[in-house]
C-alpha cells in the first residue's frame, strides 16, 4: 500500500471514529430521536454523502456504536470477575457490573439491546465482542457444567428484563439488590455449580 493510500485509509478510519463517538454523544445528551443523518453532519462538518460513504444510514450507526459499547460492557465484566473476592462471587460481581453499566449508560445500552440493527448473537456472524460479553457470563460457571451456556443465557435475559422494567418504573429501582441475590442463588455461582432449581 503506498503512502498515499495508507494517509487516505488513516483519515477515513478518523472520520468514522468522529461519526460514531459524535453519534453516541448526541443520543446521550438528547436522546436516539436526535440522531440524523442532517444533524450528524452538521455536527462532524462533513456532507451527507460524505457520511453515507461511511454508514448505509441511521441503523448502521447506530449498529457502531452498539459494537463499541459491546467492546466496553466486555471489559467491565471482565474486570468485575476478575476482581472477585474469590471464585464464588463471580457471578454476582458480574451481573452487578452489568446492571451498573446499564443504569451509567442508557442510550449506549439502548444501542446495544433495544433499537433495531443487524447485530446477532449465537450465529456464526457474531462480532467478537459480543461473543466477549457472553463468555465473561459462561466463566462464572464451573467448565464441567453442560448447561453452563444456558445459564448464562437466561442470566442475561434476567439481567436485560430487571434493567428495561426498572428503567420504564414497572418494577421498584429499590429491589435491585434483592432481585441479584436471588438470581444468583438460584443459579449457584462456578464454585458451587447450579443450584437445584426444584427445590
Amino acid at each position: 500500500m503506498s503512502a498515499i493510500s495508507e494517509r487516505r485509509e488513516r483519515e477515513r478510519a478518523q472520520r468514522h471514529r468522529l461519526i460514531v463517538a459524535t453519534a453516541r454523544e448526541l443520543a446521550e445528551t438528547e436522546g436516539w430521536e436526535a440522531v440524523t443523518t442532517r444533524r450528524l453532519a452538521e455536527r462532524v462538518e462533513y456532507s451527507q454523502p460524505v457520511l453515507y460513504s461511511h454508514f448505509d444510514g441511521k441503523d448502521a450507526i447506530v449498529a457502531a456504536v452498539a459494537l463499541d459499547g459491546f467492546t466496553e460492557l466486555a471489559g467491565h465484566l471482565s474486570r468485575a470477575r476478575q476482581a472477585a473476592p474469590d471464585p464464588g462471587q463471580s457471578l454476582r460481581a458480574v451481573c452487578h457490573a452489568y446492571l451498573d453499566f446499564a443504569t451509567e449508560r442508557p442510550a449506549l445500552y439502548d444501542a446495544m439491546f433495544v433499537l433495531p440493527t443487524e447485530l446477532r448473537f449465537a450465529s456464526a456472524e457474531t462480532p467478537p465482542p459480543l461473543r466477549a460479553c457472553f463468555d465473561e457470563f459462561v466463566s462464572c460457571f464451573d467448565p464441567g457444567d453442560e448447561r453452563r451456556e444456558l445459564s448464562a443465557e437466561v442470566i442475561w435475559s434476567a439481567l436485560h428484563g430487571i434493567t428495561v422494567l426498572s428503567r420504564s418504573g414497572r418494577i421498584p429501582v429499590g429491589g435491585q439488590e434483592e432481585r441479584l441475590d436471588f438470581l444468583v442463588a438460584r443459579f449457584g455461582t462456578a464454585e458451587n455449580g447450579p443450584a437445584d432449581l426444584g427445590s
